[in-house]
């Protein structure tokens, strides 16, 4: 009895379900930021772009043997569930996990073997910083993790699946802890202390995926063997009840769209990392500002936006099993509006976040890597490819969840595309033009993901009649609290003095900016019936009386 009790308490609706994820993927992507200023302060800037270069990869590797798993395992249990086929998501799971094993190992096997090559084609004739050895020894210490994260992601497939997103949401908070205290101990140890060379450090500061991914995966495990019976597990299954061929090809179709998705965003940044490389070196660019300027967008102004791209993850993790029920119903009345919800939390949230840091960009910079105006111009424009993606992620995931996976394969493929052929001529336009070559980046990915976006939702509109209406109404009575908070940023920021080489002056800075600036658009967006039109009166009011201790109430 206890035990149901506590699987009933973590079962969630869409919007708590939404709010549990986001809320666990905040957590880990605020120690995800958190941490690099102890970290870029230990291994310094050649440091940091060995580690940028590893990471990259690794995530290219690791979306190609596990991304799609989570939530095509999550699909399938779905489904089974809501027809109350026991017996089929359970042998689901097993097959999950079979097949998980057998792709992890030679996805390991690969990124170890090829390491030489994958380093030459990220460096190619760059000289004067990190070398095609360091790279590969980097690369070969991360690929480890690709024997563990991939097996845990089935598990946090199968709970996700029956709506119980605690478990898999504490998961990732515990895996990331372990992971950082790994990064910033290892690295530490291994240069002050053992006086180790800058690639052993970031070797073993790159393995912290496998020790963090070992952690979790040890706590999912304890949990699932602890509510077997309400999770079904104890099921007998009956050999000739489910063909394992049939399963095995439904979770790969469901799987395969999922890891392009995931792959598609990895070789966002893959791609950008070898033409930007490739052109500012073409445009007689020192290797020092070659690499600065290459991992900067690439990997540490993502470590910021970060907050901004949660949204959409979080989000994801609820959206696509209930999603997944409606469609199995046919109920599109329900798909449309989960997806319309789903697009106006990331207006209504990540653009004023968005928007915020991008005019905070030199303090928040300065906050996270020490003061350095290319760095915080980098953050500034990057900041906002973030909330293009998140719509990206949101729409091809409505597009799969409704099993439109052609349309998926070609917007996804056509945005990347875009992204890859526009790169290069329009660094070298812009650098033409005197303006800030890497800009051309930005704006080829900001292409790309729009692309992709729009050509989504006219393809569900076209073929399920969905419609927007309520979503660009939303984005009209936007402007007004957007604007107001625009002004009040701007003004503080020449009211509020700051001395960006001292950290804690910005953090002064941007928490005062940031809370009143914040205040104003919440506090507009609240009267105008923006928020309660978003998430709802009696949500809102639960929040408020959480935050407020239950001293305020409406």
């Amino acid at each position: 009895m206890r035990k149901n009790k506590w699987l009933q308490m973590k079962k969630s609706s869409f919007v708590e379900g939404t709010v549990i994820a986001t809320l666990a993927i905040v957590i880990t992507k605020i120690l995800g930021m958190l941490y690099v200023i102890p970290f870029y302060a230990i291994i310094g800037v050649q440091g940091a772009s060995l580690y940028a270069y590893a990471y990259n990869i690794y995530v290219i590797f690791l979306d190609i043997s596990s991304a799609g798993l989570p939530t095509a395992i999550s699909k399938v249990i779905n489904e089974f569930n809501t027809l109350g086929d026991m017996e089929g998501k359970v042998r689901a799971y097993r097959l999950g996990k079979e097949l998980v094993t057998f792709l992890s190992v030679i996805v390991f096997i690969l990124l170890f073997v090829f390491a030489p090559q994958i380093s030459t084609l990220i460096l190619g004739d760059l000289q004067g910083g990190n070398t095609i050895f360091d790279v590969t020894i980097a690369i070969r210490c991360v690929s480890f993790a690709l024997l563990v994260i991939p097996y845990l992601s089935v598990s946090r497939g199968y709970l996700q699946g029956h709506n119980i997103i605690n478990v898999s949401s504490i998961s990732q908070v515990i895996e990331q802890i372990i992971r950082i205290l790994f990064i910033l101990l290892g690295s530490y140890l291994a240069l002050h202390i053992f006086h180790l060379p800058l690639t052993t450090a970031v070797g073993i500061a790159v393995f912290g995926a496998c020790a963090g991914g070992i952690g979790a995966a040890m706590y999912v495990g304890v949990k699932i063997q602890k509510n077997r019976k309400e999770l079904n597990l104890d099921c007998t299954v009956q050999k000739d009840t489910h063909s394992s061929k049939k399963i095995l090809k439904r979770i790969l179709i469901y799987a395969i769209p999922f890891i392009v998705i995931s792959v598609a965003s990895s070789l966002y940044h893959f791609v950008d990392m070898v033409f930007l490389s490739r052109t500012l070196n073409f445009l007689h660019f020192d290797a020092y500002q070659v690499e600065f300027i290459t991992t900067s967008i690439t990997t540490w102004s993502n470590k910021i936006s970060m907050i901004v791209t949660s949204i959409a993850m979080g989000m994801s993790v609820s959206l696509i099993p209930n999603i997944v029920e409606a469609f199995t119903l046919k109920k599109w009345n329900i798909v449309n509006f989960k997806l319309n919800k789903a697009l106006e939390i990331i207006f209504v949230v990540c653009l004023p976040m968005a928007i915020g840091l991008s005019l905070l960009a030199n303090a928040v910079w300065s906050i996270f890597f020490g003061y350095n105006e290319l760095g915080a111009s980098i953050l500034a424009v990057f900041i906002f490819p973030t909330v293009f993606y998140n719509l990206y992620t949101i729409t091809s995931m409505t597009l799969q969840s409704v099993n439109q996976f052609k349309a998926f394969y070609f917007t996804t493929i056509l945005g990347l595309f875009l992204n890859a052929v526009l790169d290069i001529p329009f660094m070298i336009l812009l650098h033409h033009f005197g303006i800030p070559a890497w800009i051309g980046a930005g704006i080829a990915t900001v292409i790309g993901y729009a692309t992709s976006t729009i050509l989504s939702l006219w393809i569900l509109k076209r073929d399920h009649h969905l419609g927007y209406g309520h979503v660009f109404s939303l984005l009209g009575k936007m402007i007004v609290p957007i604007l107001s908070m625009i002004c009040v940023v701007l003004v503080l920021r020449i009211l509020i003095p700051v001395n960006y080489t001292v950290r804690l002056s910005c953090v002064f800075y941007v928490g005062v900016i940031s809370l009143l600036g914040g205040f104003v658009y919440l506090f507009l967006s609240y009267k105008m019936g923006i928020l309660e039109d978003v998430f709802g009166k009696e949500y809102i009011q639960k929040i408020v009386k959480k935050l407020t201790f239950g001293k305020i109430s409406f």
